[in-house]
């Protein structure tokens, strides 16, 4: 059979004829513009939320930033006015003991550089002591220049004079300084209270101390020292 071939339908076949209605068909599409439409003012309010939330956080972040800046200013002034506080209360004080502190520290240094220089003296004059002592026991000439300079002071207004030294000195000076001061008429004492090296001159009632313990302090009184000559012999 051809199916191509159109057939005829006749009226008895054909029961009820219902109308095709195209309700549906237009709420569907009514329904589908409605979504369309929403669809489109969410999207539009979405875009204007967007803008919105854009320009808040714009003048949020200026917000912060003034604030931050104004906050910053404020800290600083705070911190300045505070270390002003300091300066002037604690930091005064602590400026004040920190210089006491220093003027301390500079005169124990004085103190200790004194002591330090008065040690050098002491140790220089007992060095020189022992030497003085050296000498005065292996040359009894080291006594002759101090008889001659008594002697040439007193022999200005005396003709007599009278010299007290040690036994030892005057056994190897007497004849030396008679021959020497032949104008005066001297007379040599042999004294024992007298140290080697030492000699006591009168003459007219004047006495010229040039025993060795005389001479001997007031060389170390210019250093500012006490340092009897007695000490050298109490530690021989």
């Amino acid at each position: 059979m051809n199916r191509n071939q159109a057939r005829f339908i006749p009226g008895e076949e054909i029961g009820s004829v219902t109308d095709w209605d195209f309700g549906d068909v237009d709420k569907s599409s009514a329904r589908f513009a409605a979504k369309l439409a929403a669809q489109a003012l969410a999207e539009e309010q979405a875009k204007e939320a967007l803008v919105r939330q854009s320009s808040f956080s714009e003048g949020h972040a200026q917000g912060y930033a003034e604030g931050y800046a104004q906050g910053h200013a404020q800290a600083t002034l705070e911190g300045q006015r505070q270390l002003n506080d300091y300066i002037a209360n604690e930091g005064k004080v602590a400026a004040e003991a920190m210089a006491q502190l220093f003027a301390n520290a500079q005169a124990q240094l004085a103190e200790s550089e004194q002591a330090m220089a008065r040690g050098v003296l002491e140790l220089a004059c007992e060095i020189a002591r022992q030497v003085l002592r050296h000498e005065m026991s292996s040359n009894p000439n080291a006594l002759q220049p101090v008889v001659r300079e008594a002697l040439s002071v007193l022999a200005i207004d005396s003709k007599a004079a009278l010299v007290r030294m040690n036994p030892l000195d005057v056994e190897v000076l007497s004849e030396v300084l008679r021959q020497e001061f032949s104008n005066l008429s001297l007379t040599m004492l042999p004294d024992s209270a007298i140290s080697r090296g030492g000699c006591l001159v009168e003459a007219a009632g004047t006495v010229v101390d040039g025993t060795v313990e005389q001479r001997w302090r007031k060389t170390v009184a210019t250093l500012g020292l006490e340092a009897p000559w007695e000490d050298a012999d109490a530690n021989t």
